[in-house]
């Protein structure tokens, strides 16, 4: 447990000096300080694995799957890679709230920010319980690679993220029914007296609670799509928790190019149905966790190599077309 409190300290603390020190008066980020942060991020994440094979070569940490320190390591790499890559469509969403709420650019850290504390607390209590049923039952390693495979044709043959109206959506017109609304702000405030009354929910804290709502949808992939690659849950809950960090900075760097990275969805639905494949034949084939980190990098370099050469174009070739 002494692992557990110094990694969950340790985030508690880059957060309170995110919040507290690099980003105390709210600004607009720029797509180069984004850059810098996100490289930050991935360097972390990658240096973290060192952390990791340290870990498990010692008895620090509970290894419950008896692995080798460098399987461990590698596991923990191919989780935040899986994490990384699937958090693309939640910046797809992300963006689309935003413009939808008219939140400004100087204010969208804010949101995002306290965002991502709820998406630590719900991805914990969704990994706890996810561990917990593959552990008792077997059997549901079965339900979650026939899931990631139904997710991975239901994204190759839908659009639906672009179809996403977040005014339209159960939780704004949920949320509207709790609280009063209002279209007013004031600074980076969530909550302000209105005329017809004392405390009502700015734009910001209805972006963040349909952003902390779409996330928890999110997990429902991401959480077995790791879990396909390990079901040790400090490898799952560290690998999560390090994408997680990272998706801020992320969405500024990506937010004003994300036409570009349109082919990036069909690496996606190779990732999903090779996880799935994977969970539901992991009795019949082992596939070494050099091949499965292998692919999952291949896939995103594909994606996004694709996206880069003929991204614009498909974009103009869509505008053209509407």
């Amino acid at each position: 447990m002494i692992v557990w409190i110094i990694f969950l300290l340790a985030v508690v603390f880059i957060l309170a000096l995110d919040l507290g020190v690099f980003n105390k008066t709210p600004h607009i980020i720029s797509t180069k300080e984004a850059s810098k942060w996100t490289l930050v991020w991935v360097t972390l994440s990658f240096l973290f694995s060192g952390v990791i094979y340290w870990l498990y070569s010692t008895e620090y940490i509970a290894n419950p799957d008896k692995l080798e320190p460098a399987v461990a390591a590698m596991k923990f790499i191919t989780g935040y890679l899986i994490e990384l890559s699937l958090s693309i469509d939640n910046i797809f969403v992300i963006a689309i709230v935003f413009a939808s709420f008219k939140i400004p650019q100087k204010y969208q850290h804010r949101v995002l920010f306290w965002g991502i504390l709820g998406a630590i607390v719900f991805r914990g209590l969704m990994i706890f319980f996810g561990v917990m049923l593959i552990n008792k039952f077997s059997w549901t390693t079965y339900v979650f690679g026939i899931f990631l495979i139904f997710t991975a044709i239901k994204m190759l043959f839908s659009g639906e993220d672009e179809d996403f109206q977040p005014k339209d959506s159960f939780i704004y017109k949920t949320l509207g029914k709790i609280m009063p609304i209002t279209s007013e702000t004031d600074g980076e405030k969530f909550f302000i007296a209105t005329k017809t009354a004392k405390k009502a929910a700015t734009p910001l804290f209805v972006a963040l609670i349909v952003i902390e709502v779409m996330d928890v949808l999110f997990a429902v992939d991401s959480v077995p799509a790791i879990l396909a690659i390990t079901s040790d849950p400090f490898l799952v809950f560290s690998s999560n928790i390090f994408a997680i960090l990272g998706l801020r900075s992320m969405y500024f760097f990506l937010a004003n190019m994300l036409a570009k990275f349109s082919y990036l969805e069909y690496s996606l639905v190779a990732i999903l149905a090779f996880v799935g494949l994977k969970m539901l034949l992991h009795d019949y084939i082992h596939v070494p966790e050099w091949a499965s980190l292998g692919f999952i990098a291949l896939s995103l370099l594909v994606g996004i190599l694709v996206s880069l050469k003929f991204g614009e174009e498909k974009v103009l070739t869509d505008s053209e077309e509407e």
